[in-house]
Protein backbone atom coordinates (compact mmCIF):
# COMPACT_ATOMS: atom_id res chain seq x y z
CA UNK A 1 0.00 0.00 0.00
CA UNK A 2 1.77 3.59 -1.11
CA UNK A 3 0.69 5.90 1.54
CA UNK A 4 1.89 8.96 -1.17
CA UNK A 5 -0.98 9.78 -3.26
CA UNK A 6 1.09 12.64 -5.39
CA UNK A 7 3.08 10.00 -6.66
CA UNK A 8 0.53 8.46 -8.85
CA UNK A 9 -1.84 11.30 -9.65
CA UNK A 10 -1.65 14.97 -11.09
CA UNK A 11 -3.67 18.23 -10.85
CA UNK A 12 -5.50 18.96 -14.48
CA UNK A 13 -6.69 22.56 -14.74
CA UNK A 14 -10.00 22.45 -16.92
CA UNK A 15 -11.34 25.47 -18.58
CA UNK A 16 -13.39 23.96 -21.01
CA UNK A 17 -16.12 21.03 -21.24
CA UNK A 18 -14.00 18.75 -18.93
CA UNK A 19 -15.27 21.52 -16.84
CA UNK A 20 -18.42 18.96 -16.24
CA UNK A 21 -17.49 16.24 -13.96
CA UNK A 22 -19.51 13.62 -16.31
CA UNK A 23 -18.04 14.86 -19.40
CA UNK A 24 -14.62 14.21 -18.09
CA UNK A 25 -15.02 11.30 -16.54
CA UNK A 26 -16.62 9.76 -19.67
CA UNK A 27 -13.00 8.58 -20.66
CA UNK A 28 -11.39 9.49 -17.04
CA UNK A 29 -13.13 7.82 -14.09
CA UNK A 30 -10.39 8.86 -11.50
CA UNK A 31 -10.82 12.61 -11.90
CA UNK A 32 -12.04 14.00 -8.49
CA UNK A 33 -12.36 17.63 -8.03
CA UNK A 34 -9.69 19.58 -6.06
CA UNK A 35 -11.01 22.88 -5.82
CA UNK A 36 -12.19 25.58 -8.30
CA UNK A 37 -9.46 28.10 -9.18
CA UNK A 38 -8.23 30.84 -11.69
CA UNK A 39 -5.40 31.36 -14.09
CA UNK A 40 -4.19 35.09 -14.61
CA UNK A 41 -3.19 36.85 -17.89
CA UNK A 42 -5.52 34.58 -19.84
CA UNK A 43 -8.51 34.30 -21.47
CA UNK A 44 -10.63 32.06 -22.87
CA UNK A 45 -11.55 31.71 -26.77
CA UNK A 46 -13.23 29.38 -29.02
CA UNK A 47 -11.77 27.97 -32.39
CA UNK A 48 -10.30 25.24 -34.26
CA UNK A 49 -7.23 23.77 -34.95
CA UNK A 50 -5.98 24.76 -38.30
CA UNK A 51 -9.56 25.93 -38.69
CA UNK A 52 -11.01 22.41 -38.86
CA UNK A 53 -14.36 22.05 -37.26
CA UNK A 54 -14.50 19.68 -34.21
CA UNK A 55 -16.88 17.19 -35.98
CA UNK A 56 -17.58 16.02 -31.74
CA UNK A 57 -18.90 19.13 -31.13
CA UNK A 58 -19.27 21.07 -34.53
CA UNK A 59 -18.14 24.50 -33.77
CA UNK A 60 -15.16 26.17 -32.15
CA UNK A 61 -13.98 24.34 -28.61
CA UNK A 62 -12.19 26.13 -25.80
CA UNK A 63 -8.78 26.89 -25.61
CA UNK A 64 -6.60 29.54 -23.88
CA UNK A 65 -4.80 32.79 -24.84
CA UNK A 66 -2.16 35.23 -23.14
CA UNK A 67 -4.39 38.33 -22.32
CA UNK A 68 -2.52 40.50 -19.52
CA UNK A 69 -5.29 41.48 -16.96
CA UNK A 70 -7.65 38.83 -18.01
CA UNK A 71 -8.60 35.92 -16.23
CA UNK A 72 -9.59 32.43 -16.50
CA UNK A 73 -11.89 30.36 -14.02
CA UNK A 74 -11.95 26.87 -14.10
CA UNK A 75 -11.86 23.40 -12.11
CA UNK A 76 -8.37 22.00 -10.50
CA UNK A 77 -9.00 18.15 -10.95
CA UNK A 78 -6.77 15.06 -9.27
CA UNK A 79 -6.83 12.47 -11.65
CA UNK A 80 -4.23 9.00 -11.56
CA UNK A 81 -1.46 9.31 -13.96
CA UNK A 82 -3.30 6.13 -15.88
CA UNK A 83 -5.63 8.84 -17.22
CA UNK A 84 -2.79 10.72 -18.97
CA UNK A 85 -3.00 9.30 -22.27
CA UNK A 86 -6.77 9.40 -22.12
CA UNK A 87 -6.52 12.88 -21.02
CA UNK A 88 -4.07 13.66 -24.27
CA UNK A 89 -6.01 11.72 -26.48
CA UNK A 90 -9.29 13.41 -25.95
CA UNK A 91 -7.34 17.09 -26.33
CA UNK A 92 -5.58 15.20 -29.47
CA UNK A 93 -2.14 16.09 -28.46
CA UNK A 94 -0.83 13.15 -30.74
CA UNK A 95 -2.43 14.94 -33.76
CA UNK A 96 -0.90 18.10 -32.63
CA UNK A 97 -3.98 20.12 -31.94
CA UNK A 98 -3.29 20.78 -28.24
CA UNK A 99 -0.12 20.81 -26.49
CA UNK A 100 -0.03 20.00 -22.85
CA UNK A 101 1.50 23.07 -20.56
CA UNK A 102 2.17 23.47 -16.78
CA UNK A 103 0.37 26.37 -15.34
CA UNK A 104 0.45 27.88 -12.04
CA UNK A 105 -3.07 28.89 -10.88
CA UNK A 106 -4.65 30.52 -7.83
CA UNK A 107 -6.46 29.40 -5.38
CA UNK A 108 -7.39 30.66 -1.76
CA UNK A 109 -4.31 32.43 -1.60
CA UNK A 110 -2.08 29.48 -2.56
CA UNK A 111 -0.98 28.94 -6.07
CA UNK A 112 -0.99 25.23 -7.99
CA UNK A 113 1.13 23.69 -10.18
CA UNK A 114 -1.07 22.57 -13.12
CA UNK A 115 -1.61 20.28 -16.49
CA UNK A 116 -3.75 22.18 -19.02
CA UNK A 117 -3.91 22.06 -22.75
CA UNK A 118 -3.34 25.42 -25.54
CA UNK A 119 -4.85 24.89 -28.86
CA UNK A 120 -2.10 24.90 -31.28
CA UNK A 121 -2.56 26.80 -34.64
CA UNK A 122 -5.73 28.11 -33.53
CA UNK A 123 -8.71 29.84 -36.11
CA UNK A 124 -11.10 31.79 -34.46
CA UNK A 125 -14.83 30.15 -34.41
CA UNK A 126 -17.79 30.48 -32.27
CA UNK A 127 -18.65 27.49 -30.07
CA UNK A 128 -22.21 25.29 -30.86
CA UNK A 129 -24.87 26.17 -28.20
CA UNK A 130 -25.07 22.74 -27.01
CA UNK A 131 -20.73 23.10 -26.57
CA UNK A 132 -21.41 26.09 -24.40
CA UNK A 133 -24.39 24.25 -22.75
CA UNK A 134 -21.90 21.76 -21.09
CA UNK A 135 -19.00 24.74 -20.30
CA UNK A 136 -21.70 26.88 -18.22
CA UNK A 137 -23.45 23.60 -16.74
CA UNK A 138 -19.88 22.54 -15.59
CA UNK A 139 -19.20 26.11 -14.80
CA UNK A 140 -22.33 25.90 -12.44
CA UNK A 141 -21.89 22.57 -11.00
CA UNK A 142 -18.75 23.61 -9.60
CA UNK A 143 -19.56 26.80 -8.45
CA UNK A 144 -17.45 29.39 -10.38
CA UNK A 145 -17.82 32.99 -9.76
CA UNK A 146 -21.27 34.44 -10.69
CA UNK A 147 -19.86 37.41 -12.74
CA UNK A 148 -17.58 34.48 -14.42
CA UNK A 149 -20.64 32.39 -15.16
CA UNK A 150 -22.71 35.19 -16.82
CA UNK A 151 -19.65 36.13 -19.43
CA UNK A 152 -19.66 32.56 -20.25
CA UNK A 153 -23.54 33.06 -20.71
CA UNK A 154 -22.97 36.46 -22.84
CA UNK A 155 -20.78 33.83 -25.22
CA UNK A 156 -22.19 33.97 -29.05
CA UNK A 157 -22.31 30.77 -30.49
CA UNK A 158 -23.40 28.96 -34.19
CA UNK A 159 -26.87 28.51 -33.75
CA UNK A 160 -25.92 25.45 -34.85
CA UNK A 161 -29.34 22.63 -33.91
CA UNK A 162 -28.19 19.24 -35.53
CA UNK A 163 -27.83 15.97 -33.00
CA UNK A 164 -24.58 15.97 -31.11
CA UNK A 165 -24.12 12.14 -30.12
CA UNK A 166 -21.55 13.26 -27.53
CA UNK A 167 -24.13 15.70 -26.07
CA UNK A 168 -27.02 13.14 -25.61
CA UNK A 169 -24.72 10.53 -24.05
CA UNK A 170 -23.69 13.18 -21.66
CA UNK A 171 -27.94 13.84 -20.99
CA UNK A 172 -28.28 10.12 -20.39
CA UNK A 173 -25.23 9.87 -17.99
CA UNK A 174 -26.72 12.93 -16.37
CA UNK A 175 -30.49 11.81 -16.13
CA UNK A 176 -29.42 8.17 -14.34
CA UNK A 177 -27.71 10.17 -11.94
CA UNK A 178 -30.07 12.39 -10.89
CA UNK A 179 -32.79 9.27 -10.74
CA UNK A 180 -30.11 7.34 -8.50
CA UNK A 181 -29.99 10.80 -6.34
CA UNK A 182 -33.47 10.79 -6.24
CA UNK A 183 -34.42 7.27 -5.40
CA UNK A 184 -31.41 7.63 -2.94
CA UNK A 185 -33.53 10.63 -1.07
CA UNK A 186 -36.86 8.41 -1.30
CA UNK A 187 -35.28 5.51 0.85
Amino acid sequence: MDDNIETHTFLYFAYGSNLLKERLQLKNPSASIHCVARLKDYKLIFGNYKGLASDRWHGGVATIENSPVDEVWGVVWRMNVADLESLDSQENVRLGAYSPVEVNVKTRGQELNCRTYIMNSCIYAPPSPQYLKVILMGAEQNGLPKNYQEKLRSIETNKYEGPLPVMAELERIMKRAKERANHRSDA
